[in-house]
């Protein structure tokens, strides 16, 4: 039984709404986030590469690699192993991009926070970081905790 109620989800989708809510004035959606988000994380990447990682087709990819570069958040390069394919980098627009997102999502936690006293915050901040830690942990090893539970359920 969860006996979280999957709180952390709920409070996540929340900080989404209003993030993307927030940060829709520059004319990017969800989708097109997590586009750069991978671009920022693997400078470089070709369009293949971030359908792989987002689990896109390419026609998608395409589209929204070519608005993120016409709005400026995305730029192409050749690539020297490869004529047929480009690099796609981010631009410092991409990065100050993440970097107001990043400040909206902790303004909001911010927030949220202050309905604890200060021992009950760090408390929280406590175990939330070996929750995390454990989380971080079962995602680099490829979810192997995980997938065995969930295939025995199946």
């Amino acid at each position: 039984m969860d006996i979280t109620q999957r709180q952390i989800t709920k409070i996540a989708r929340e900080v989404g709404k209003f993030t993307v809510r927030t940060v829709k004035a520059e004319g990017v959606g969800t989708a097109e986030f997590d586009l750069i988000h991978a671009v920022r994380k693997n400078p470089g990447i070709t369009q293949s590469e971030i359908c792989a990682i987002l689990g896109t087709d390419k026609g998608a990819v395409a589209k929204q690699t070519a608005n993120l570069e016409a709005k400026g958040y995305l730029r192409r390069e050749a690539n020297p192993a490869d004529g047929r394919s480009q690099l796609i980098y981010p631009t410092e627009k991409a990065q100050s991009l993440k970097n107001s997102k990043a400040h909206i999502e902790a303004l909001f936690y911010e927030w949220l926070a202050e309905a604890l006293d200060g021992e009950e915050r760090a408390e929280f901040a406590r175990l939330l970081d070996v929750l995390y830690r454990r989380c971080k942990s079962e995602s680099k090893a490829g979810f192997p905790e995980m997938t065995a539970r969930v295939e025995e359920r199946e």
